[in-house]
């Protein structure tokens, strides 16, 4: 049997460990699926003769792969089709109409064009959540790239905005239950489930206890739904709960630590405080907030209360990206006029993307920053692209305010390379695209 191990020399090390330590001229062992261990550049000097596998990359700035938190891979060949609408017209007039017209083979085409883009830009986990039908493809899309992921269905049992996508509540539950069942654990563990339940405005009271319920059962499995996205939103879940989003959730026994909300933009003071004593996650995604007017999260005083933030991209329809470089930027630079611009620094930004991502998920033991024994999941960067100085004293600016997919070069996820130089090595990109515009000309001629 070959030898697992590789030595990673790097020009820089960015390890978010504890102590945030950035090691110039540091280098990785990668044996098998986790890192073996994080080596200074007198620890290097010092090796003996390496047995493995040697990468020099002396130009490249070795980081923890990106997390994001909140995606709908189902989307993804909606982008560009959903433009300039808000939260619940762009469901009611767009997306809704594209997710029921999905079949399998477009599911596959949509999933495998987001997981491309997704590894492109260093992403190597995610949170995903589809639509009603065809979740099966995306779980296999996502093993078959080499992606870490947690996936499920969206449930909606009261949904009157769009009835062909409403599925009876136990229909709904034993579905996601069945895929739970066959999913959560795979690919070695790089597959996980999470119940997802879509909003309160498309989901009985019912349906949100039992999703939940259904997390006891599975070792490991998260709550992901939306919360406190939009204003007009908002004032129908109080017409309809006689309360705000997260009290409703509080009333109901689904707010706890393995609770993950996209959005929480319209948070009263009680809901932070119920976010805090709850250990809830909030998933920020703030590209699609602002293109769908939706608002600005209080990302800073959420972070005063030791609430764990994240981020994701959401979905290309209402974002129209991607790229966590995007979010990260925009993180960072939309709470600087009201705050200050030392708010939201770059290193605070750069950890919301990687180990804040890794809290949400339960899995900060595992991956989030280069530790021995966490999984070799790991992105190489070239900083030195577009006149950013290879030697930066500042890796975090560099990375959050000038970065762009354009920087990564290689990407490890579980200890195997899915991309090499900036080519694909689980997927061929040309054929995704050419699918992609296929099974898009197809759906739309099935939209009503």
């Amino acid at each position: 049997m070959p030898n697992s191990r590789t030595l990673i020399k790097a020009g820089a090390v960015v390890t978010m460990d504890a102590a945030r330590r950035v090691l110039k001229g540091g280098a990785v062992i990668v044996d098998g699926v986790r890192i073996e261990s994080v080596l200074t550049a007198e620890e290097l000097s010092a090796l003996p003769p390496f047995p493995g596998g040697v990468m020099e990359a002396p130009a490249l700035t070795l980081i923890p792969g990106f997390i994001q938190t909140h995606i709908h891979l189902c989307q993804t060949l909606f982008r560009g089709l959903a433009d300039d609408l808000e939260l619940l017209d762009w469901l009611r007039l767009k997306i809704y109409p594209y997710e029921a017209a999905h079949d399998a083979s477009s599911m596959r085409a949509s999933a495998m064009s987001g997981i491309a883009e997704l590894i492109r830009s260093g992403t190597t986990t995610i949170m995903d959540m589809g639509t009603v039908a065809h979740e099966e493809e995306i779980a296999r899309a996502v093993e078959e790239s080499g992606l870490r992921a947690f996936i499920g269905k969206a449930l909606m049992d009261e949904n009157d905005v769009y009835p062909a996508l409403r599925e009876p509540t136990d229909v709904a539950l034993r579905s996601a239950r069945s895929q739970a069942e066959q999913w959560h654990g795979k690919a070695s563990g790089r597959l996980k489930y999470a119940v997802a339940p879509r909003f309160v405005l498309s989901c009985s009271d019912r349906l949100l206890r039992e999703a939940y319920e259904m997390t006891a059962n599975f070792p490991g499995m998260l709550f992901h739904t939306h919360a406190a996205e939009n204003r007009k939103e908002m004032d129908a879940v109080r017409a309809r709960c006689g309360s705000d989003n997260i009290e409703f959730f509080e009333k109901i026994g689904v707010l706890r630590q393995n609770t993950c909300l996209a959005h929480c933009i319209w948070l009263n003071d009680t809901e932070v405080a119920l976010l805090r004593e709850r250990k809830a996650n909030v998933l920020h995604c703030p590209g699609s907030n602002l293109k769908l007017g939706s608002g600005i999260a209080r990302v800073p005083h959420l972070l005063a209360n030791g609430i764990t933030v994240s981020l994701g991209a959401d979905g290309a329809p209402c974002n129209n990206t991607l790229d966590i470089f995007h979010e990260m930027r925009l993180a960072a630079l939309i709470q600087k006029p009201e705050h200050g611009p030392r708010t939201m620094d770059a290193e605070t930004v750069f950890a919301l993307a990687t180990l804040g991502g890794a809290a949400a998920l339960g899995l900060e033991t595992e991956i989030g920053s280069l530790e021995k024994g966490k999984k070799a999941d790991l992105v190489l960067l070239d900083l030195g692209r577009y006149w950013n100085p290879a030697d930066d004293a500042n890796p975090y600016s560099s990375i959050v305010y000038s970065g762009s997919p354009a920087n990564v070069r290689y990407v490890m996820i579980d200890g195997a390379w899915v991309l090499e130089d900036g080519v694909h090595t689980t997927l061929r990109p040309g054929a995704v695209a050419e699918t992609a515009r296929k099974q898009l000309k197809s759906l739309l001629a099935r939209v009503h």
